[in-house]
């Protein structure tokens, strides 16, 4: 964690105004609320709008389940956001990948015996973070494998963690309970 305290507090419960606990509902209904969320209820307007967005990444994507969690392990890793790691080291657990598969998305495109679309998917989210753009080598190789909308969705997925990684280690969002830290 890049902060040790947060700058905004994750309000819990009992500070949320009516539009904070009107965003919440849908957490509270899976019985938890993770401190990104809690963060998010100081500006419930922001939170509502920027959630559309997210759940179409996480949720209605193009791309398969593994490849988005590729993507969002390699540029949370890349922008050192301890909060984003750890919540998808548990989503990629929880869709069966390996902690072998979840590492190179900490060692990238250059680690020995790479698969080429995993090389492929960790080097968009490199240069995408690195220069905001896919390089053309990259986006041919990455369209053998994948149609327009997939590849959109590629871009999007890096651009929308790369955000969320910024929020997350501005504000201090700090771990939640039971999730893992880097040592995976």
């Amino acid at each position: 964690m890049r902060l040790k305290e947060p700058r905004i507090s994750a309000l819990e419960e009992s500070q949320w105004d009516g539009p904070a606990a009107e965003i919440m509902k849908p957490f509270l209904a899976q019985g938890r609320v993770f401190n990104i969320f809690k963060t998010l209820a100081n500006h419930p307007s922001l939170a509502r709008r920027w959630m559309v967005f997210a759940n179409h990444i996480l949720g209605k994507s193009t791309l398969s389940d593994r490849d988005r969690e590729m993507l969002i392990l390699r540029i949370g890793y890349l922008c050192q956001a301890g909060y984003e790691w750890g919540q998808h080291v548990q989503i990629s657990r929880n869709i069966g990948m390996s902690d072998d598969e979840i590492r190179l998305c900490k060692t990238g495109p250059e680690t020995e015996g790479i698969n080429e679309l995993d090389e492929l998917l960790l080097r968009a989210a490199d240069e995408l973070h690195a220069d905001a753009h896919v390089s053309d080598s990259t986006w041919a190789g990455l369209s053998k494998h994948y149609n327009t909308q997939q590849l959109m969705d590629v871009v999007f997925t890096v651009g929308q963690y790369n955000l969320v990684s910024m929020a997350l280690n501005s504000f201090g969002v700090q771990l939640d309970d039971g999730l893992p830290g880097w040592d995976i």
